[in-house]
């Protein structure tokens, strides 16, 4: 499902070219290279976290020996990503009949962030460069040919838009090629990489956003924006040759186009999710040259509606749909998937499951089983013989007896709106212990939600006897378009006090110390973290910062060209600076401005690379800090952009961090 664009284009939280083949002058690094604390004095950090625990930083953050498995399309093949002795990881194709290993793309420098099959020959995989986002989409054939840069544009951001699993060599990719604000279609060859243009995006001023494909490759319909904060769709009829206007909305709503609808004689009924009529959005049968439903296939009176699965192989049929509430529901629809769905809940009941890939004829299926003791199992399905067998764990060394439990919670905020939750309890909690707390809030902050099943922070943090406490705060994703207003112009405000009235809940609940309370995020975590300490100085023992916003006023004017078209969107998300009212309210939330409120201890990280928030957001809240004599460890990677992607680099992290929670949540100096 395609969420709003706008305010999934907004979400703050959290992929280049092939390595050349000269020498090349190092660039200068991004930021103030005199403020990134030292090498020993991060390693003395970390040694803090000294006790006697079962489990390392290690154990949580080395990636998986493989991962990502993936079948072709025939299912005689099947792929995924494998560590090898110097920490890269590349992608391998096994023929499961044989058990024949190849090597069909090596990891260099740069990170491959994901991949999958286009045809029963060809791969697709994307990277960038040092975590810039500007991401390149490439092919490489099973024969371990050269791979084929498919967008080898300086500067540009590629994104995968349609598989057309009815033209198995093309692909249609949309990227910023023309104009750096504004995607347009390519639709390009996998084989040769000719490329070809499929629509002109010429209203600069009020950009598409989306573009919806029919299952041929046929341009059916697009989302406009307009005027920086509102939304319009067009649709093509069948037939027709033009595009008519058939929805306008606001920006906190949706109308997204899934599929066309190709068991009915009909060619305009198509599957919509929307909440134009409702609050929460439905999944609904209509019929888009008439404009008017034809019908609910589905919706849940608390949360919003967004699983819609269809099977491409019996004709677009609906398969299940769901929702994200307490935990990932899916309710099955047609009789095949039921069958599939009964057998394999009789063998997992407690956890939840999805397939991440099966055959065309989907008769081969590799799905997936987690919950929140337990980070992933591989499983082959056979549907043709109803059988399942075992095939991998992801991390065979976290023990589930060992893991902590995730337990959902709800509480009404102290001007009354229903939040949700998760609180996450090490045994010592469970056992009548008060222990310390880390809350972490989600980075977005719009859209974006907390959800329940295996993480891997908070158990990290158990390990260490901490609970870790989530709040989906008001403007989190998944509880409905006035849950997610009622945070629109309130972040640093609102917000934090739906964070702070999740503390006072899981206190009244007995579980945790509350001299011994810390908060951590990343993104608008990152700053949640900084405006937790300026607004109530007394209530955290200490923050970490990572890739947070420090400064409202320097986040908007570093934006990137590409989020440029929705910063109107983003005056009404966050603050107008152009109006002298929210101007002065968006200097009084800006944590920078508020440093001398600042009194416990604060630990920052950034990525050097970032697009989203740059690196001068960290400078110069350390900088400013470090003035009126705070002593701030500040830690930077100058081959990482929004978050951490380097295993190397996780690790060293998640050890400073814990040494630095020791530091305060323990009293070990």
């Amino acid at each position: 499902m395609k969420k709003n664009i706008i305010v999934l284009a907004l979400a703050i939280m959290g992929l280049s070219n092939a390595n050349a083949q000269t020498a090349q002058p190092e660039a200068k690094k991004p930021g103030d290279i005199s403020l990134p604390s030292s090498k020993g004095a991060l390693e003395k950090l970390a040694s803090f976290d000294d006790g006697n625990y079962k489990y390392s930083v290690e154990d949580f953050y080395t990636k998986p020996k493989a991962r990502a498995f993936r079948l072709s399309p025939d299912g005689l093949r099947m792929s995924y990503f494998q560590k090898i002795d110097n920490g890269k990881t590349n992608v391998y194709v096994k023929e499961i009949k044989t058990g024949k290993v190849s090597l069909v793309i090596e990891e260099k420098e740069e990170l491959i962030k994901t991949y999958f099959w286009l045809n029963n020959e060809r791969l697709v995989y994307v990277m960038d460069k040092g975590g810039n986002e500007n991401i390149h989409v490439y092919s490489a054939g099973i024969d371990v040919s050269v791979p084929i840069d498919l967008t080898p544009f300086a500067g540009v951001q590629a994104e995968i838009n349609t598989v057309l699993k009815n033209q198995r060599d093309f692909i249609i990719v949309t990227m910023n090629k023309e104009n750096k604000q504004v995607k347009e279609p390519y639709k390009i060859n996998i084989k040769t990489g000719a490329i070809e243009k499929l629509y002109t995006n010429t209203d600069l001023k009020n950009p598409i956003l989306a573009y919806n494909f029919d299952k041929d490759g046929n341009l059916i319909g697009f989302t406009r924006l307009v005027n920086g904060i509102n939304m319009q769709y067009y649709y093509r009829p069948a037939g027709a040759s033009d595009f008519k206007l058939l929805k306008e909305f606001e920006s906190t709503e949706t109308f997204s186009v899934v599929s066309l609808n190709y068991q009915t004689p009909n060619p305009d009924d198509a599957y919509v999710i929307s909440n134009l009529e409702s609050d929460k959005t439905q999944i609904v049968l209509y019929d888009l040259k008439q404009n008017k439903m034809i019908k609910e296939i589905y919706s849940n009176p608390t949360f919003d509606s967004n699983y819609l699965w269809l099977s491409e192989n019996r004709n677009f049929e609906v398969d299940y749909v769901g929702f994200n509430g307490e935990k990932n529901t899916i309710i099955p629809i047609s009789k095949p998937f039921k069958k599939i769905y009964d057998n394999i809940q009789k063998e997992f009941k407690d956890a939840q499951f999805s397939i991440v890939s099966q055959s065309d004829d989907e008769e081969k299926m590799l799905i997936i089983v987690s919950s929140d003791k337990f980070y992933g199992k591989y499983y082959q399905y056979d549907s043709k013989l109803d059988k399942m067998t075992y095939m991998f764990d992801l991390m065979p060394k976290l023990e589930q007896k060992d893991m902590a439990v995730m337990k959902p919670i709800s509480f009404k905020s102290r001007d009354g709106i229903l939040i949700h939750g998760y609180i996450t309890l090490p045994k010592e909690a469970l056992d009548g212990k008060k222990v310390p707390l880390i809350v972490n809030p989600h980075g977005g902050p719009q859209t974006v939600r907390d959800s329940w099943g295996f993480n891997q922070e908070a158990q990290l943090f158990a390990s260490r006897g901490y609970a870790t406490l989530h709040v989906n705060f008001r403007i989190s994703g998944g509880y409905g378009k006035e849950f997610l207003k009622a945070g629109y112009g309130q972040i640093g405000r609102k917000v934090m006090d739906d964070l702070e009235d999740g503390v006072q809940y899981v206190l009244s609940q007995g579980w945790i110390n509350k001299d011994k309370i810390a908060i951590y995020g990343a993104s608008h975590g990152g700053y949640a973290t900084l405006m937790g300490l300026v607004k109530t100085p007394d209530l955290y023992a200490c923050g970490v910062d990572y890739v947070g916003i420090s400064n409202i006023e320097t986040f908007f004017s570093s934006f990137p060209e590409y989020w440029k078209p929705y910063k109107e969107a983003g005056k009404k998300i966050w603050y107008d600076l152009d109006n002298p009212a929210q101007a002065k309210i968006a200097k009084e939330v800006s944590p920078f401005y508020q440093v001398d409120k600042i009194k416990k201890p604060l630990f920052v990280v950034q990525g050097a690379n970032d697009p989203r928030v740059n690196i001068a957001e960290s400078d110069q809240i350390v900088t400013a800090l470090r003035k009126k004599g705070f002593e701030v460890p500040y830690m930077v990677k100058y081959n990482e952009g929004h978050g951490f992607g380097r295993e190397e680099n996780q690790i060293e992290l998640y050890k400073s961090m814990l040494g630095f929670f020791a530091q305060y949540l323990k009293n070990k100096n």
